[in-house]
């Protein structure tokens, strides 16, 4: 089979096409016959050396995406030859080889039925951001309807958290520093798009928030932004970390947390176990059919072009840009 081989750690440029042998399903696995699969910031992360994960080399990168079950290996049941499925986040393309190949064993438990409704684009794209912003989402148990600071909101997770947090009855507030995606933003939920260029940001918030403050911040950002973000916080306010994509919080003061009992927390999909990460995953479709929102795509790229799909992806693309690998 073809496959985009990691020779070694440090950049992508060190990806190379290869015939390699296709892979056997162990026990609890099934054999993939990958159609379409996400690029995320976590594979170039990984292929960085920015990501904890230190797989095997060669690797095959790709994380999440969709296809049909072509063999199962021992003690699977429920699943046969010629299923179509969602490969939900596990630990294909992390510490085991990844997607972004013709076919893949992946772990049974992480397989889920595409969704009715999706093309198979949008169901190759959806599984790893939208459980990362349920998460994020859910850091700190269940919110009432509450107002909820999306940073990098024009992202991949930060369009899902979009989604998700209208569906649950949230005050969006979305940040991006694209002034032409703000009614892009508007159109998938936000009730407000603030440019964090903009010195009165915060002050916007606070004026459309009549005085009131913020509950929960999803920020994918970090960097100097950050601590803008703890000002807008009221009382018991709640901060989910997803990223840091601006870099390290310069000149951090913990004293900013004191008064107003503030909480940070981190975010890490992989922390799901197969059981909750199906769960998890069964509460986004719920929660996408209240109010008709589905993933956005960007691109879809041929298989050979994976290299400018990455190029795409770094140049901050709202929806999700998507290798074709049949």
């Amino acid at each position: 089979m073809r496959a985009w081989m990691l020779d070694k750690l440090g950049s992508l440029k060190n990806l190379r096409i290869a015939d390699t042998a296709e892979p056997k399903p162990g026990e609890g696995e099934v054999l993939v016959r990958v159609e379409f699969a996400s690029l995320n910031p976590a594979d170039r992360y990984l292929a960085e050396a920015l990501y904890p994960a230190r797989p095997a080399l060669p690797h095959i990168l790709g994380r999440d995406g969709v296809g049909t079950v072509v063999a199962v290996g021992a003690g699977v049941r429920g699943l046969a030859e010629g299923a179509r499925c969602v490969i939900l986040r596990g630990e294909a393309g992390v510490n085991r080889p990844g997607l972004f190949a013709q076919h893949a064993a992946v772990a049974a438990d992480c397989l889920a039925a595409p969704p009715p409704g999706w093309s198979p684009e949008q169901c190759a794209a959806a599984p790893l951001v939208y459980l990362t912003a349920f998460q994020a989402l859910h850091l700190w148990g269940e919110l009432p309807p509450s107002v909820v600071l999306i940073t990098g909101a024009s992202g991949g997770v930060g369009v899902a958290a979009v989604h998700l947090a209208r569906a649950m009855g949230h005050t969006v507030l979305a940040m991006s520093r694209d002034a032409g995606k703000a009614e892009k933003l508007r159109q998938q939920g936000a009730q407000l798009v603030l440019d964090p260029n903009d010195p009165r940001w915060p002050m916007r918030v606070k004026e459309f928030l009549r005085g009131g403050k913020v509950d929960l911040a999803v920020d994918n950002i970090g960097g100097e932004l950050f601590n803008q973000v703890l000002e807008t916080l009221g009382a018991d306010g709640k901060v989910s970390c997803v990223g840091r994509l601006a870099g390290p919080v310069p000149s951090f003061n913990t004293a900013s947390l004191f008064f107003k009992r503030l909480r940070i927390g981190g975010v890490s999909v992989g922390a799901y176990r197969a059981p909750e990460a199906r769960m998890a995953w069964e509460d986004v479709l719920k929660l996408l059919r209240k109010t008709g929102a589905a993933p956005l795509i960007d691109s879809v790229w041929e298989f050979e072009r994976l290299p400018e799909a990455f190029a795409r992806l770094a140049a901050g693309p709202m929806g999700k840009v998507v290798l074709k690998t049949a």
